[in-house]
């Protein structure tokens, strides 16, 4: 995986940078504004550090010497420059929030777009609750980091600049006292940084199997209920959820290490400093209000440095989320198109199989030089036991995946010289596990041809007997579906995914045993509606019980990969074979 260098290095500069500038292109659409954030901040520090230094005249030339009139005139000098610092701040994170909220915006876009690019492999081996994570826990890090984190680094950096060119203006005797214990500080930062950075990085990685874990056993409770698993279940979030506890204890535990050491540290360096001014005041004649100015920017020097220290944790864990975000962007989409392909049009439904090797995992051969030709409008049964090769035959021809050696064929055009899209809209699936989105029922059959009347749908309702059933429901065709149909029954589901298969109306079917969850007296008439459906067009079936494909053209027996029978139903009962073992091993579990 893309991310998997990113972890390795334990944090390097290198990759933080990488990662940083990653951020900040997102932002980029946005630069005008963030010009007047700029100047917002430079507004709102100049205030800052002028309102400061205006302490210095105020009691030198109005206090000690007693002009009270001067002194009104000074103050209300002072207010107006902390309202306008106070303004400049506030309009800074209204507009920085618009801008995070805009940039987190794109990437969840990308993001979603370029899941939508990736192979079927790659949700295949990760878990959904952990991409889910990817989705929600790490973005949000990101849109903190935005709105807050970045902005306070950058103004807390100039502040720092700022305040000490000051400090040297005033005095440069107590700025080299200052820095006495401003190494110290950048050690300790420096050391805290390093260890909370890994924790939070951890600690994003921890969340994520987490939630991949819940996610799992929320979707799969009648299995465990049913198992008994409860407490297994149980037991292995209580090890998730240790070591989650344990990865956030560490981070949470450096990054509030830093804020009381560097308090110390900073009310250390301010009783320092008032001694040795003190003592400047007495013996070398420093005047009371540059003493009173310095104080007040050596009490503020230390803000900015514990802020960055702070700061910076924030922005790691937000590099944590960036890496895993980007992790998958970074993920190579599926294969491209070829530079030449073309559109696959006016399709008959000739499909044809020319000596097909094929793996899922290199060295492991799933497909073994199979060969197989299906006539325009003729009807093909896979049989064979699990693990023969039956599904994978069915991923091939939309090219889900593309195979090693051979050659596949829609009226005599190679797959892969033919755009995925008008490759895959010559043809519907319907597989053995259903998936209904959330909305009404007729949404979820149009689904298949979002062009498609209300008139349409409900012939396909009918053709695949699903209308019946639709019509008892509380709103018909406008009733709500939710949580992938949770409120039909397995047949039912199955039902509305053959309809949606129907509205499509392609000329190529693949059936991915589209009955198997089918009670007998559904079956029936299902497959009168399977019937009437595959007429005229070319179909590849995937069937359970053999009694359901015995009108098929062609059967193909499937075993190791490789065809080793093939006939109709009668040809293959007489050579007394393998389908000949199947068909009486089901007529006696019958």
């Amino acid at each position: 995986m893309a991310h998997g260098n990113h972890m390795k290095d334990g944090g390097k500069p290198k990759e933080a940078k990488k990662t940083f500038l990653r951020l900040i292109s997102y932002m980029a659409c946005d630069r005008r504004l963030l010009l007047v954030i700029g100047f917002l901040i430079i507004v709102s520090l100049v205030s800052s550090l002028a309102g400061s230094y205006m302490i210095r005249p105020i009691i030198n030339d109005y206090i000690i010497p007693g002009d009270l009139q001067g002194l009104v005139r000074i103050l209300l000098i002072l207010g107006a420059v902390y309202i306008t610092g106070v303004a400049a701040v506030y309009i800074q994170y209204r507009l920085l929030n618009e801008i995070g909220q805009r940039t987190v915006t794109r990437m969840r876009i990308e993001l979603f777009g370029k899941m939508e690019r990736l192979p079927i492999t790659y949700f295949d081996t990760h878990q959904h609750g952990d991409l889910m994570s990817r989705y929600t826990n790490d973005i949000d890090r990101i849109s903190d980091a935005l709105t807050d984190s970045l902005s306070d680094m950058l103004s807390s950096a100039l502040s720092l600049v700022g305040i000490f060119v000051l400090m040297l203006y005033i005095s440069p005797v107590l700025t080299l006292v200052t820095l006495i214990t401003v190494p110290v500080m950048f050690l300790f930062a420096r050391m805290t940084v390093g260890k909370s950075r890994k924790y939070f990085r951890a600690q994003q990685e921890s969340l994520g199997h987490i939630n991949g874990y819940i996610e799992e056993m929320i979707s799969g409770q009648k299995v465990i209920k049913v198992f008994g698993h409860e407490k297994q279940v149980i037991s292995g979030f209580d090890v998730r959820n240790e070591d989650l506890k344990g990865k956030s204890l560490k981070a949470q535990f450096y990054s509030g290490l830093m804020m009381p050491v560097m308090q110390n540290l900073n009310t250390l360096n301010y009783v320092i400093i008032t001694i040795a001014g003190a003592l400047l005041a007495i013996f070398r004649g420093f005047d009371v209000g540059g003493l009173a100015a310095f104080l007040q920017y050596s009490r503020q020097f230390g803000r900015p440095i514990n802020e960055l220290a702070s700061l910076y944790n924030n922005i790691q864990a937000a590099f944590a989320g960036a890496e895993r975000i980007f992790a998958i962007m970074d993920e190579a989409p599926e294969m491209p198109d070829a530079p030449d392909a073309v559109a696959l049009n006016d399709v008959k439904g000739d499909v044809t199989f020319s000596r097909v090797f094929f793996g899922y995992k290199p060295g492991k051969t799933i497909l073994k030089d199979v060969s197989l030709h299906a006539r325009r409008g003729c009807k093909i049964a896979l049989v064979g036991a699990t693990g023969a090769g039956k599904t994978t035959i069915l991923n091939l021809l939309p090219r889900f995946f593309d195979i090693w050696e051979g050659e596949i064929t829609i009226d005599g055009c190679p797959v892969r010289s033919v755009t995925r899209e008008s490759l895959r809209k010559a043809m519907a699936i319907v597989l053995q596990d259903t998936h209904l989105f959330t909305g009404s029922v007729r949404e979820n059959i149009r689904f298949g041809r979002p062009d498609a009347t209300d008139a349409e749908v409900v012939e396909a309702a009918k053709l695949t007997a699903a209308h019946s059933f639709i019509k008892r429901l509380p709103r018909g065709y406008d009733t709500l579906l939710e949580n992938d149909g949770a409120n039909l029954s397995q047949g039912q589901r199955q039902l509305l995914n053959i309809a949606r298969a129907a509205v499509a109306d392609p000329p190529i079917l693949l059936l991915d045993e589209a009955t198997s969850n089918i009670d007998t007296r559904s079956e029936i008439l299902i497959q009168q509606g399977l019937d009437k459906l595959m007429e005229g067009r070319t179909s590849l079936i995937i069937a359970h019980r053999l009694s359901t494909i015995r009108n098929a053209d062609l059967i193909l027996v499937l075993e190791d990969g490789r065809i080793v029978e093939q006939g109709n139903h009668r040809e293959l009962l007489q050579l007394r074979g393998r389908y000949y073992s199947l068909n009486q091993e089901q007529f006696e579990a019958y």
